[in-house]
Formats: structure tokens, sequence, C-alpha cells
């Protein structure tokens, strides 16, 4: 007779076995992909991470479409510029949606922008965008307001007379300076004690993204819900922030709505009152509030971090910032205003900061795709609810698109003539219906930050420091190690 114990072992085994037969017989009709474990899935061969080296070489195994099982879920990677543009634009609605996760299921709720799928999403990205346009993002008075916060950036780092600084909190503090000043109407003080709370729940909520934590607690929501740990802190810095955006709104009610809105707030409060009626409108409070959020959590941290990328290539190449703060004095001299149509006489700058985007690649899939139908991908029969990462590193290192793609070499983007040359393969803000839609602003954000540092200041590590480390810190964004570095006027 079976003891307990070996009647356990042999349920334990049975279950084991039966879920692996399930999942080869879900897989059977996706694309290949690295043998799954029972419950687990492919994350013990991710490390739990969705590194960009480690989806390289499954690409080299199993072809440029293959399918990872996180967990239980199958998720299908596009790997590669053919790949990625193909799988995102050849039917952009059908991979239009967002996967939902308990985590942010449960705090989002099918609110906001970019988390959101369907007709949600797509009345609220309608409404961003306009709004958006309509407080000048591309024409001068977005511009004016980008423009302050540099100078102000310009003048806090010429405060230090050239000592080594650490860039971070100081560029994090700008580049949410600039969304604050769009979306709530004003500015914070960069000792203002609420910034530095809502600088450190934006960065607990990135760093988490794709970690051990956030990925156990969606596997097993109802058991991480009981247990101490890091996810403890995502969701206190998700509480935190809504709680923000939830008093700005109140502020903004009492004021009343103006005649001429002045900020995002504003719009969106008009909005409301416009569709009241409307039975199918998605304009409430709490659509507000994860609108805040989304833009402020994607509009601060990935500039910021590409300007801290920025600074590593410069101190690492000398020649290549030299050779950009003499295109800078000849065509713009040291008085000139910076605006982003300054980038049309400026090629070989316009060229760096493109080729610092490619080189430093900071969002390895993006957020990711989820299939709103049944569809076919690059050939493959596709079922409605699959998950799509399209791997961004991928295109922006693909040797078949790239001259040198594993070095950093701004004339990926300049012609024999030393013309600036645009490049089907420059997709750091993805593409398709989901493109980001901060593109333009992060554009614009970059363009007038990194010409402003570059004419005010050279870039060196600080005396004694040889080296700086370019490892990324894989996270929500790829982002670089804490370094210091000196800003040295000219």
């Amino acid at each position: 007779m079976f003891g307990i114990s070996e009647f356990l072992v042999a349920l334990v085994a049975f279950l084991l076995i039966v879920q692996f037969l399930k999942l080869q017989w879900a897989g059977r009709q996706l694309p290949p992909g690295p043998t799954p474990l029972p419950f687990i899935g492919n994350l013990w061969l991710l490390g739990f991470k969705l590194h960009p080296e480690t989806l390289e070489k499954l690409a080299q195994i199993h072809g440029n479409i293959f399918t990872l099982w996180l967990g239980q879920s199958p998720v299908i990677v596009l790997h590669g510029f053919q790949a990625v543009k193909d799988g995102l634009t050849n039917n952009p609605e059908d991979v239009s949606g967002r996967p939902t996760t308990p985590f942010f299921n449960e705090k989002a709720s099918d609110k906001g922008i970019i988390l959101t799928s369907g007709h949600t999403w797509k009345q609220q990205r309608r409404f961003g965008l306009m709004t958006l346009r309509n407080l000048g993002m591309g024409k001068k008075g977005l511009e004016q307001l980008i423009q302050e916060e540099a100078r102000y950036l310009v003048e806090y780092l010429t405060s230090e007379r050239g000592q080594p600084l650490d860039p971070s909190v100081s560029f994090s503090q700008a580049f949410s300076n600039v969304i604050c000043a769009v979306v709530l109407g004003h500015r914070f003080s960069t000792d203002d004690e609420t910034l530095q709370q809502l600088l450190e729940a934006n960065d607990c909520l990135l760093k988490s993204g794709g970690s051990l934590s956030e990925r156990l607690y969606n596997t097993f929501p109802w058991l991480m819900d009981h247990l101490p740990g890091p996810h403890k802190k995502m969701v206190s810095s998700h509480e935190f922030m809504y709680r923000f955006a939830k008093e700005e709104i109140r502020c903004h009610r009492e004021r009343g709505v103006p005649d001429e809105p002045q900020d995002f707030i504003d719009f969106y409060l008009a909005q409301m009152v416009k569709c009241r009626d409307d039975p199918t409108s998605t304009f409430d409070e709490d659509s507000l509030i994860h609108t805040i959020l989304d833009l402020f959590i994607a509009g601060t941290e990935s500039t910021a971090t590409t300007l801290r990328w920025a600074l590593i290539s410069l101190v690492l190449h000398p020649d290549v910032q030299e050779k950009v703060q003499q295109e800078l004095d000849v065509v713009l001299g040291s008085s000139q205003l910076i605006c982003y149509e300054d980038r049309k006489n400026l090629p070989y700058t316009n060229a760096v900061i493109h080729e610092i985007q490619r080189y430093h690649c900071i969002a390895p899939v993006g957020v990711p795709r989820q299939c709103v139908k049944d569809t076919t991908l690059l050939g493959s029969p596709v079922p409605k609810g699959t998950v799509i990462l399209p791997n961004i590193c991928s295109v922006l290192a693909d040797p078949e698109q790239w001259e040198t793609p594993r070095q950093f070499n701004p004339a990926h983007f300049l012609d024999k003539e030393g013309n600036f040359m645009s490049r089907d393969a420059f997709l750091p803000f993805s593409a398709g219906h989901r493109v980001c839609l901060g593109e333009r602003l992060a554009r614009t954000e970059l363009f007038i930050f990194f010409t402003n540092l570059l004419r005010a200041f050279t870039f060196s590590l600080p005396e004694g420091v040889t080296e700086i480390n370019t490892e990324r810190i894989l996270g929500g964004l790829l982002q670089p190690h804490h370094y210091k570095i000196c800003a040295i006027p000219r």
C-alpha cells in the first residue's frame, strides 16, 4: 500500500506531467521556442528577466519569431528590424492591445492610456494627442517650457564649478518639471519634498518593471498579497502617485476650469463636462488620475536616462564631444536661444543624438502588445489574447541595418556629404498604432537639453578616474549605474 508521502509524490508527479502536456498542446500552433517547464515555463532559462542578450541568443537558435512561456502564459518575441516592423505594422490594429497583469489590472483597472486597449485606449489616446498639440507640442509654447528647464539645469551645473557630481537627480528633476508644467500647470523647486517623493516613487515602479518580484506577483498574486517583499514598495509607490494626482485634480476643481485651459488637467476636466451625458465616454476622474500617472512615469525617466547615457558616450568619445561643440559654436554662437528647428542646421549634433538613442537602447521590449483578434505574424497563426514582445534593442543593433551595430558611430546618421540621414531601422519609440505618445516631446526635450549642455560645458571624468561603468541595470528601463562626472564651464 502507498503511504501518504508516496501518494503526495505521485500526485505532484502527475500534476507536473499534466501541466507539461498541457503546455505542449497549447503551444503546438505557436512559433517554435525553448521547451517550457511546468508552472514556470521558460522563466528559469531567462533568469526571471527579459535581458536583451538572452533574447538574442534564443533568436539565433529559434529564429526571428519565437515563443517564450512566462509562467503559464505564452509570449511571442519579434527579433530584428524586419520582424518587428512587419509584426507591428502589417496588421497594426490586430496587435494594438495591451496585456493585463494582476498588479496593473488591480491598480489601473482599464484606465489611462498606456495599459488600456480597445475603445478606452483609442478615446484616451486621441484626446491625449489633441491636448498635447493644443498645449504646444511641436510649437513654441512647449519649447519655451523646455528651454526654461534647460536654463535652470545649466545654472545648477554652473554653480557646482566643475566639481564631481552625480547628474541623475538633477536630470530627473528637470524632465519631471517639464511634465509637471504641461500636465499640472506648475513646476516644483528642486528642493521640494513632494517632487523628491514623486521621483522616488517613479524610480521604484520603473526598477520593479520586469523584476523577479513583479513576475512572482503576477504569477502568484493570491500568495504575494500576504507576503512581505519589494512588491509591497511597488504598491505603496503607486498609491502615493495616485494620491498626488487626485490632490492636484482637487486643487484644479477648486479654482474652476478657466475659459482658456492652461494645462492638461484643465482640458481633461472640461472634456468630462462636455461628455457628461455620453454613454460611450471613458472620461472620468479615475481615468484622468491614471493618465497623469502615465504621462509622468513615461515622460520623466526615459529622457533623463537617455541623457545620462549621453554623458557616458561623451566622456568615452571626447573627439565626438569636441566636434559637436565646434558645430554649435559655428552655427549658433553663445547667445542664441536654441530651438528644435535648429537641428536642421546641426547635422552632426543631430546624428550624435540619434546615435546615443540607437547605441544605448533603454527600452528592451517597450511596452508589450496583445493580439485583439486571431491574426497572422510573419506567416505564423497567432490566437487572440497572445502577448507580443517586440525586441526594440535587436532593431537598433540589427547587423543587416547598421554598418557597425556594436560601436558608437554617429556616421550611421550621416551621408557622404555630412548631411543628416534618417534611417528606417531607427525605432526607439516603437512602431505601429501604439508608437510612443510623447515621441515628439521626447525628441524636442533631448535636443534642447543636449545642445544647451554641450554649449555651456565640457564633460569629463573626475581627476584620477579612468573608467566609467557601462553595464546596464535591467528594469523597466535599461539604466546606467550611478556615476560622477565633471561639468567644466566653457
